[in-house]
């Protein structure tokens, strides 16, 4: 099994996840030509891919849907309300008859040998989720675009051998940035993004001996940097370290170099990770 990311970005996701028969793009918010362009490199076309899972409708997760969906008639996966809102975004354009395929979050959906859980999250969309997509034992999650987590959140993506998490800005770049004030709101809001530090604290939560990868992804490119958010998140994870009286529960002592960390490139494939 592996997972990399093809483009993670405020302005642009695609995540691919495969095992050696079956293989899946997570969202295509890119353009066609950039989607196919990153497959190759892997050494894969859109003519391997078995389905697309669809986190939510908003631009950055679907641009490039409408073209790949025309070109190839690949099975769309998503829930009722993003499959509603994606049939009513028009600049995708038609959209073949048939292609969609509704999930509801805590159901798994079996694609070949891959087996796929979507994980309810709170996003100002219609009906978003994340995922966590299995192959034998192992596990990986992508998890972005939440405003916050909770213990359901952390119970999904319990035991992942690999996680690309959202570290969408760094809350003192945001208040001080040219954003306007509603949108700060949003962006920090229980419905927004995470920030650095409670992408920190959630992956805190998740840490297992057997953790294999971390990519952090989803950064704002107004209102984050690379070296920042891996700083952060780093520092978080050393803090559950050395804390022995830390307030979340059952936190192994894992430090940050017990694990491969990285930043997912915006416009760059990241390293693949293989389980």
């Amino acid at each position: 099994m592996r997972i990399c990311s093809i483009a993670s970005g405020s302005s642009g996701n695609c995540i691919y996840v495969g095992s050696d028969t079956t293989h899946l793009l997570v969202d295509v918010g890119i353009s066609g030509k950039r989607t196919e362009e990153g497959l190759k490199k892997l050494e894969l076309s859109m003519r391997d891919i078995d389905g697309i899972f669809i986190t939510h409708e908003h631009a950055d997760h679907i641009s490039g849907l409408g073209v790949l969906a025309r070109k190839y008639e690949v099975p769309i996966y998503a829930t009722e309300g993003t499959i509603e809102a994606i049939k009513n975004t028009s600049s995708l354009g038609a959209m073949p008859e048939g292609l969609f395929q509704r999930v509801v979050a805590d159901e798994k959906v079996t694609v070949k040998d891959l087996v796929c859980n979507p994980i309810r999250i709170s996003h100002d969309a219609a009906e978003p989720v994340a995922y966590r997509i299995s192959h034998g034992k192992k596990k990986v999650g992508i998890i972005t675009d939440l405003g916050n987590f909770n213990d359901y959140t952390v119970e999904s993506l319990k035991g992942v051998d690999a996680l690309l998490l959202e570290a969408n800005h760094d809350v003192n770049m945001l208040q001080v940035g040219p954003y306007p004030y509603y949108l700060k709101q949003r962006i920090l809001g229980e419905r927004g993004h995470l920030s650095n530090e409670r992408a920190g604290q959630l992956l805190c939560r998740l840490l297992h001996e057997n953790l294999k990868t971390v990519l952090l992804g989803h950064l704002s490119k107004e209102n984050n940097l690379p070296e920042l958010a891996y700083e952060s998140v780093r520092v978080e994870v050393t803090m559950s370290c050395v804390n022995s009286e830390s307030s979340e529960a059952n936190i192994p002592k894992i430090n940050p170099s017990d694990f491969p960390m990285y930043v997912a490139p915006r416009n760059e494939l990241s390293p693949v990770v293989r389980l």
